[in-house]
């Protein structure tokens, strides 16, 4: 019985803290008397007591680094308050461990150098303008230099560009003043438009009174040669239905005369009248006294 309780309490003190379960997105750096054995992926593992040893317990996740700004110059000797994030990912576990004494501190230096050298490239405007492309070369150049660490930077985002307080007020004035050139750029291409659409107007305007102008006197034209059209066509029938009837010269002489005493009745001062109506004038006195000498008689 009581070999049985010791047999327990070994098991207890010396096989069950032996026995580990990796979880999901875990690695375990195991090492046999002080030199690298193997890595333990998530699952059951056991090891040997006395012997073997957690070196590392590595997460496989990605992980986010914000690292604190950073000074740097630019081309143009302007210095400048930048920080960085980094989202880098651990690929193995053995060389993380091994690779390098605090893998986290030596990215933020190599990020801060790297920075430094990217930004001294440039000058201030193209520092302020080209994000992307200091994110792309950063990344590149790190992803290079850790890889020997068994880590992979997915990508590096600048998160803050502080120039001076100097700078940043002439920059201010300078993008107030821009403003107010493109309001006023805007409020000069609306007026000239506005003056174009008024001309615009006007012209059609214009052209459209001239056309209903022209169309008026048109209808008007027209209207007088289709009314003198129908009087002549009265006058050809009148003439067509006399000859019709064989009116002699007479008739045609006295109609001549009801015209010309119709044109008398109008506005006319002066009236010339034919020969031929002369003398059936003077016919017609004579006629007259005649037969007024008769009744005298």
């Amino acid at each position: 019985m009581e070999i049985l309780i010791v047999i327990l309490v070994i098991v207890a003190v010396v096989v069950l803290p032996n026995i580990k379960v990796v979880p999901q997105a875990k690695s375990y750096v195991i090492e046999r008397l002080g030199s690298y054995y193997t890595t333990w992926r998530n699952g059951l593992h056991f090891k040997i007591p006395f012997l073997d040893r957690v070196a590392n317990t590595v997460t496989l996740k990605e992980i986010v680094k914000d690292f604190a700004p950073q000074p740097v110059i630019t081309k143009d000797n302007v210095t400048m308050q930048i920080d960085t994030v980094v989202y880098f990912q651990i690929t193995d576990a053995k060389l993380y461990t091994y690779g390098v004494e605090y893998p986290i501190s030596a990215i933020e230096n190599l990020t801060a150098t790297t920075l430094r050298n990217i930004i001294g490239e440039l000058e201030l405007d193209q520092t302020l303008t080209s994000r992307d492309i200091i994110n792309s070369k950063m990344r590149s150049i790190l992803d290079e230099a850790t890889d020997p660490w068994g880590i992979k930077v997915n990508r590096v985002e600048v998160k803050n560009i502080l120039p001076p307080k100097d700078i940043q007020e002439a920059m201010e004035k300078q993008m107030r003043a821009e403003r107010e050139r493109r309001e006023k750029i805007l409020q000069a291409e609306g007026e000239k438009k506005s003056s174009v659409l008024i001309a615009e107007g006007e012209k059609e305007s214009a052209i459209l009174r001239a056309e209903a102008d022209k169309e008026a006197r048109i209808k008007r034209a027209e209207g007088e040669a289709e009314a003198m059209l129908k009087i002549k066509t009265a006058e050809a029938e009148g003439i067509k239905l006399l000859k019709e009837a064989k009116a002699d010269s007479s008739v045609l002489t006295l109609k001549s005369y009801e015209t010309l005493s119709r044109m008398a009745d109008g506005q006319a001062t002066k009236i010339i009248v034919p020969s031929e109506l002369q003398s059936i004038a003077t016919f017609g006195t004579t006629l007259k006294e005649i037969m007024n000498d008769k009744k005298g008689a």
